[in-house]
Protein backbone atom coordinates (compact mmCIF):
# COMPACT_ATOMS: atom_id res chain seq x y z
CA UNK A 1 0.00 0.00 0.00
CA UNK A 2 1.58 3.49 -0.83
CA UNK A 3 1.72 5.49 2.12
CA UNK A 4 1.32 9.76 1.64
CA UNK A 5 2.02 12.11 4.40
CA UNK A 6 0.00 14.77 4.61
CA UNK A 7 0.48 18.69 6.56
CA UNK A 8 -2.36 20.40 6.30
CA UNK A 9 -4.78 17.42 6.10
CA UNK A 10 -7.34 19.69 8.93
CA UNK A 11 -7.36 22.30 6.31
CA UNK A 12 -9.64 23.36 3.50
CA UNK A 13 -7.94 21.69 0.54
CA UNK A 14 -6.03 19.38 2.85
CA UNK A 15 -8.75 17.79 4.45
CA UNK A 16 -10.87 16.80 0.97
CA UNK A 17 -8.02 15.81 -0.38
CA UNK A 18 -7.04 13.36 2.52
CA UNK A 19 -10.64 12.09 2.00
CA UNK A 20 -9.90 11.72 -1.42
CA UNK A 21 -7.16 9.79 -0.78
CA UNK A 22 -7.98 7.30 1.90
CA UNK A 23 -11.15 6.35 -0.68
CA UNK A 24 -8.28 5.71 -3.52
CA UNK A 25 -6.80 2.96 -1.16
CA UNK A 26 -3.64 4.64 0.34
CA UNK A 27 -2.21 4.81 3.32
CA UNK A 28 -2.57 8.25 4.87
CA UNK A 29 -0.66 9.85 7.86
CA UNK A 30 -1.94 13.16 8.70
CA UNK A 31 0.12 15.52 10.37
CA UNK A 32 -1.45 17.45 13.22
CA UNK A 33 -0.49 19.77 16.10
CA UNK A 34 -1.64 18.91 19.47
CA UNK A 35 -5.47 19.32 18.67
CA UNK A 36 -8.66 18.62 20.13
CA UNK A 37 -11.02 15.87 18.82
CA UNK A 38 -13.28 18.34 17.32
CA UNK A 39 -10.79 20.45 15.28
CA UNK A 40 -10.84 17.06 13.46
CA UNK A 41 -14.47 17.29 12.19
CA UNK A 42 -13.65 18.00 8.71
CA UNK A 43 -11.94 14.61 8.82
CA UNK A 44 -15.13 12.71 10.47
CA UNK A 45 -15.39 10.59 7.44
CA UNK A 46 -12.10 8.70 7.34
CA UNK A 47 -11.21 9.72 10.47
CA UNK A 48 -10.68 5.78 11.94
CA UNK A 49 -8.55 5.31 8.69
CA UNK A 50 -6.32 8.49 8.98
CA UNK A 51 -3.11 7.59 11.00
CA UNK A 52 -2.21 10.96 13.11
CA UNK A 53 0.86 12.35 13.93
CA UNK A 54 1.29 14.82 16.28
CA UNK A 55 3.70 17.79 15.03
CA UNK A 56 4.83 21.14 14.13
CA UNK A 57 6.13 22.60 10.71
CA UNK A 58 8.09 25.14 13.04
CA UNK A 59 9.55 22.09 15.01
CA UNK A 60 12.59 20.53 12.87
CA UNK A 61 12.38 17.48 14.96
CA UNK A 62 9.13 16.47 14.69
CA UNK A 63 9.03 16.53 11.05
CA UNK A 64 11.96 13.79 11.55
CA UNK A 65 10.10 11.76 13.68
CA UNK A 66 6.97 11.99 11.65
CA UNK A 67 8.78 11.26 8.12
CA UNK A 68 10.33 8.37 10.24
CA UNK A 69 7.12 7.02 11.56
CA UNK A 70 5.22 7.38 8.40
CA UNK A 71 7.84 6.04 5.43
CA UNK A 72 6.15 8.01 2.72
CA UNK A 73 6.23 7.73 -0.79
CA UNK A 74 4.59 10.66 -1.27
CA UNK A 75 4.77 14.35 1.18
CA UNK A 76 2.14 16.34 0.51
CA UNK A 77 2.45 19.92 1.95
CA UNK A 78 -0.49 21.95 2.42
CA UNK A 79 0.29 23.10 5.83
CA UNK A 80 0.19 26.87 5.80
CA UNK A 81 -0.97 30.27 7.40
CA UNK A 82 -3.27 31.29 4.89
CA UNK A 83 -5.58 34.31 5.41
CA UNK A 84 -3.55 37.10 3.45
CA UNK A 85 -5.54 39.87 5.06
CA UNK A 86 -4.05 38.81 8.75
CA UNK A 87 -0.40 38.59 7.20
CA UNK A 88 0.05 42.54 6.89
CA UNK A 89 -0.53 43.07 10.99
CA UNK A 90 1.22 40.23 11.97
CA UNK A 91 3.74 38.79 9.30
CA UNK A 92 5.97 36.84 11.41
CA UNK A 93 4.06 33.66 12.15
CA UNK A 94 3.73 33.60 8.67
CA UNK A 95 7.48 33.60 7.95
CA UNK A 96 7.89 30.52 10.42
CA UNK A 97 5.07 28.54 9.17
CA UNK A 98 5.30 29.12 5.54
CA UNK A 99 8.89 29.31 5.29
CA UNK A 100 10.73 27.98 7.74
CA UNK A 101 8.30 25.31 7.97
CA UNK A 102 8.82 24.64 4.70
CA UNK A 103 12.85 24.05 4.88
CA UNK A 104 12.47 21.95 7.87
CA UNK A 105 10.22 19.68 5.70
CA UNK A 106 12.46 19.43 3.09
CA UNK A 107 15.48 18.65 5.12
CA UNK A 108 13.72 16.14 7.24
CA UNK A 109 12.42 14.60 4.07
CA UNK A 110 16.47 14.69 2.77
CA UNK A 111 17.34 13.31 5.78
CA UNK A 112 14.55 10.62 6.17
CA UNK A 113 13.22 9.99 3.17
CA UNK A 114 15.20 11.00 0.32
CA UNK A 115 13.09 8.71 -2.40
CA UNK A 116 10.17 10.06 -1.50
CA UNK A 117 8.45 12.77 -3.83
CA UNK A 118 7.35 16.18 -2.31
CA UNK A 119 4.08 17.53 -3.92
CA UNK A 120 4.18 21.36 -2.48
CA UNK A 121 1.27 23.85 -2.19
CA UNK A 122 2.20 27.42 -3.44
CA UNK A 123 -0.08 29.46 -4.47
CA UNK A 124 -1.24 31.98 -7.05
CA UNK A 125 -0.50 34.93 -4.61
CA UNK A 126 3.70 34.31 -5.54
CA UNK A 127 3.00 36.09 -8.79
CA UNK A 128 2.35 39.82 -7.38
CA UNK A 129 2.27 42.81 -8.84
CA UNK A 130 2.43 42.00 -12.60
CA UNK A 131 0.66 42.90 -15.88
CA UNK A 132 -2.93 42.23 -16.89
CA UNK A 133 -2.65 39.23 -19.13
CA UNK A 134 -2.38 35.70 -17.97
CA UNK A 135 0.58 34.75 -16.05
CA UNK A 136 3.20 31.58 -17.44
CA UNK A 137 5.70 29.74 -14.80
CA UNK A 138 8.70 31.75 -15.61
CA UNK A 139 7.95 35.25 -14.83
CA UNK A 140 9.56 36.94 -12.28
CA UNK A 141 7.47 36.49 -8.76
CA UNK A 142 6.86 39.72 -7.25
CA UNK A 143 5.02 38.78 -4.01
CA UNK A 144 2.98 42.10 -2.55
CA UNK A 145 2.11 40.53 0.58
CA UNK A 146 3.76 38.92 3.52
CA UNK A 147 1.94 36.09 3.09
CA UNK A 148 3.12 35.97 -0.72
CA UNK A 149 6.64 36.58 0.53
CA UNK A 150 6.35 33.65 2.23
CA UNK A 151 5.41 31.72 -0.04
CA UNK A 152 7.17 32.70 -2.71
CA UNK A 153 10.52 31.70 -0.38
CA UNK A 154 9.24 28.53 0.02
CA UNK A 155 8.46 28.29 -3.59
CA UNK A 156 12.27 29.18 -4.23
CA UNK A 157 13.38 27.01 -1.80
CA UNK A 158 12.21 23.82 -2.57
CA UNK A 159 12.93 24.69 -6.38
CA UNK A 160 16.63 25.03 -5.05
CA UNK A 161 16.79 21.88 -3.45
CA UNK A 162 15.81 19.90 -6.43
CA UNK A 163 18.76 21.31 -8.13
CA UNK A 164 21.17 21.44 -5.36
CA UNK A 165 19.71 18.20 -2.85
CA UNK A 166 18.27 16.11 -5.61
CA UNK A 167 14.85 16.45 -3.99
CA UNK A 168 12.15 15.22 -6.02
CA UNK A 169 9.50 17.65 -5.72
CA UNK A 170 6.55 19.31 -7.96
CA UNK A 171 5.28 22.76 -6.48
CA UNK A 172 1.83 23.79 -7.50
CA UNK A 173 1.01 27.11 -7.71
CA UNK A 174 -3.25 27.15 -7.62
CA UNK A 175 -5.82 29.71 -7.58
CA UNK A 176 -8.59 31.24 -5.33
CA UNK A 177 -10.32 28.16 -4.67
CA UNK A 178 -14.12 27.88 -3.21
CA UNK A 179 -16.40 24.87 -2.17
CA UNK A 180 -15.78 25.66 1.57
CA UNK A 181 -18.50 24.52 4.33
CA UNK A 182 -18.96 25.98 7.33
CA UNK A 183 -16.02 28.67 6.40
CA UNK A 184 -17.50 32.05 5.59
CA UNK A 185 -14.15 34.37 5.53
CA UNK A 186 -12.69 34.11 2.39
CA UNK A 187 -14.55 36.03 -0.35
CA UNK A 188 -16.99 33.43 -2.29
CA UNK A 189 -18.35 32.08 0.88
CA UNK A 190 -18.45 35.98 2.27
CA UNK A 191 -20.47 37.14 -0.50
CA UNK A 192 -22.97 34.13 -0.71
CA UNK A 193 -23.60 33.67 3.13
CA UNK A 194 -23.80 38.05 3.07
CA UNK A 195 -26.47 37.76 0.58
CA UNK A 196 -28.38 34.71 2.37
CA UNK A 197 -28.42 37.04 5.22
CA UNK A 198 -30.05 40.24 3.73
CA UNK A 199 -26.94 41.94 3.17
CA UNK A 200 -25.24 44.35 3.14
CA UNK A 201 -22.23 43.22 1.28
CA UNK A 202 -19.08 45.11 0.62
CA UNK A 203 -16.31 44.87 -2.19
CA UNK A 204 -13.67 46.38 -1.23
CA UNK A 205 -11.82 45.79 -4.31
CA UNK A 206 -14.72 45.55 -7.17
CA UNK A 207 -11.59 45.86 -10.10
CA UNK A 208 -9.49 43.06 -8.82
CA UNK A 209 -9.46 40.22 -11.33
CA UNK A 210 -9.02 36.75 -10.21
CA UNK A 211 -10.05 33.38 -11.53
CA UNK A 212 -11.63 30.69 -9.18
CA UNK A 213 -11.61 26.92 -9.26
CA UNK A 214 -13.82 24.38 -8.20
CA UNK A 215 -12.29 22.62 -4.71
CA UNK A 216 -13.00 18.93 -6.73
CA UNK A 217 -10.71 20.81 -9.99
CA UNK A 218 -7.94 21.28 -6.91
CA UNK A 219 -7.95 18.38 -5.45
CA UNK A 220 -7.28 16.21 -8.66
CA UNK A 221 -4.32 18.35 -9.58
CA UNK A 222 -2.78 16.96 -6.27
CA UNK A 223 -3.67 13.31 -7.16
CA UNK A 224 -2.67 13.71 -11.07
CA UNK A 225 0.77 15.16 -9.42
CA UNK A 226 1.31 12.01 -7.44
CA UNK A 227 0.22 9.73 -9.83
CA UNK A 228 2.42 11.10 -12.81
CA UNK A 229 5.88 10.61 -12.73
CA UNK A 230 6.16 13.53 -15.53
CA UNK A 231 5.28 15.78 -12.63
CA UNK A 232 8.55 15.62 -10.78
CA UNK A 233 10.57 18.36 -10.77
CA UNK A 234 8.34 20.69 -12.28
CA UNK A 235 6.25 23.79 -11.48
CA UNK A 236 2.56 24.35 -12.11
CA UNK A 237 -0.23 26.75 -12.48
CA UNK A 238 -3.54 25.33 -12.02
CA UNK A 239 -6.31 27.37 -12.42
CA UNK A 240 -9.81 27.20 -14.59
CA UNK A 241 -9.06 30.06 -16.55
CA UNK A 242 -12.33 32.05 -15.94
CA UNK A 243 -11.04 35.66 -14.89
CA UNK A 244 -13.73 37.57 -13.56
CA UNK A 245 -14.09 41.21 -11.24
CA UNK A 246 -14.48 41.38 -7.57
CA UNK A 247 -17.86 43.38 -8.77
CA UNK A 248 -18.82 41.14 -11.23
CA UNK A 249 -18.72 37.83 -9.45
CA UNK A 250 -20.54 39.72 -6.66
CA UNK A 251 -23.44 40.84 -9.15
CA UNK A 252 -23.26 37.04 -10.94
CA UNK A 253 -23.98 35.92 -7.16
CA UNK A 254 -26.83 38.36 -6.39
CA UNK A 255 -28.46 37.10 -9.76
CA UNK A 256 -28.42 33.49 -8.41
CA UNK A 257 -29.52 34.16 -5.25
CA UNK A 258 -32.01 37.12 -6.28
CA UNK A 259 -30.49 39.07 -3.91
CA UNK A 260 -31.44 42.89 -3.94
CA UNK A 261 -30.27 44.62 -0.73
CA UNK A 262 -26.94 46.92 -0.57
CA UNK A 263 -23.56 46.02 -2.31
CA UNK A 264 -21.34 48.64 -1.15
CA UNK A 265 -18.17 49.25 -3.13
CA UNK A 266 -14.42 50.17 -1.92
CA UNK A 267 -15.13 49.57 1.35
CA UNK A 268 -14.93 46.76 3.78
CA UNK A 269 -17.05 45.20 6.17
CA UNK A 270 -16.61 46.79 9.95
CA UNK A 271 -14.07 45.23 11.84
CA UNK A 272 -12.16 43.90 8.61
CA UNK A 273 -8.07 43.82 9.07
CA UNK A 274 -6.57 46.70 7.46
CA UNK A 275 -5.32 45.43 4.20
CA UNK A 276 -3.23 48.26 1.63
CA UNK A 277 -5.74 47.91 -0.99
CA UNK A 278 -4.03 50.33 -3.28
CA UNK A 279 -0.71 48.41 -3.40
CA UNK A 280 -2.67 45.09 -3.64
CA UNK A 281 -2.43 43.56 -6.85
CA UNK A 282 -5.33 44.30 -9.73
CA UNK A 283 -4.83 41.12 -11.94
CA UNK A 284 -3.45 37.46 -11.18
CA UNK A 285 -4.64 35.31 -13.40
CA UNK A 286 -2.68 31.77 -14.42
CA UNK A 287 -1.90 30.28 -17.73
CA UNK A 288 -2.01 26.33 -16.91
CA UNK A 289 -1.17 25.32 -20.18
CA UNK A 290 1.92 23.48 -18.81
CA UNK A 291 0.28 21.58 -16.37
CA UNK A 292 -2.86 20.95 -19.54
CA UNK A 293 -0.35 19.52 -21.68
CA UNK A 294 2.16 17.52 -19.14
CA UNK A 295 -0.61 16.26 -16.99
CA UNK A 296 -4.20 16.36 -18.64
CA UNK A 297 -5.30 18.18 -15.89
CA UNK A 298 -8.78 20.10 -16.97
CA UNK A 299 -11.40 21.35 -14.76
CA UNK A 300 -13.89 19.37 -14.62
CA UNK A 301 -16.63 22.61 -12.93
CA UNK A 302 -17.73 26.03 -15.00
CA UNK A 303 -17.65 28.60 -12.60
CA UNK A 304 -21.16 28.99 -12.57
CA UNK A 305 -21.68 25.47 -12.20
CA UNK A 306 -19.27 25.70 -9.43
CA UNK A 307 -21.15 28.83 -7.86
CA UNK A 308 -24.61 27.40 -8.10
CA UNK A 309 -23.23 24.15 -5.85
CA UNK A 310 -22.28 26.77 -3.50
CA UNK A 311 -25.08 28.53 -3.41
CA UNK A 312 -26.91 25.58 -2.68
CA UNK A 313 -25.42 24.54 0.10
CA UNK A 314 -25.19 27.58 1.83
CA UNK A 315 -28.94 28.14 1.42
CA UNK A 316 -29.36 24.40 2.99
CA UNK A 317 -27.17 25.76 5.74
CA UNK A 318 -29.49 28.80 6.23
CA UNK A 319 -32.54 26.91 6.55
Amino acid sequence: MTSVLITGCTGFIGSNLTIKLVEEGYQVFGLVRHTSRSELDSLRPVMDRVHFIEGDLCEYHSLLSATETSNPQFILHLGALTPVRLSYEDPFPYLRTNFLGTCNLVHSILDRAPKARLIAASTAEVYGWQGSKPLREDVRLRPSSPYAVSKAAADEYIQMAMKVYRLKATVLRCNNTYGRKGEKGFLVEYLITSMVDGGPVYVGSPDHVRDYMWVDDHVNAYLLSMKKETAEGEVFNVSPGNPISNIDLAKKLADMLGFKGQIVERSYPPGYPMRPAKLDTKYIVLDSSRIMKKLGWKPSVTLDEGLAMAVDYWKIQKH
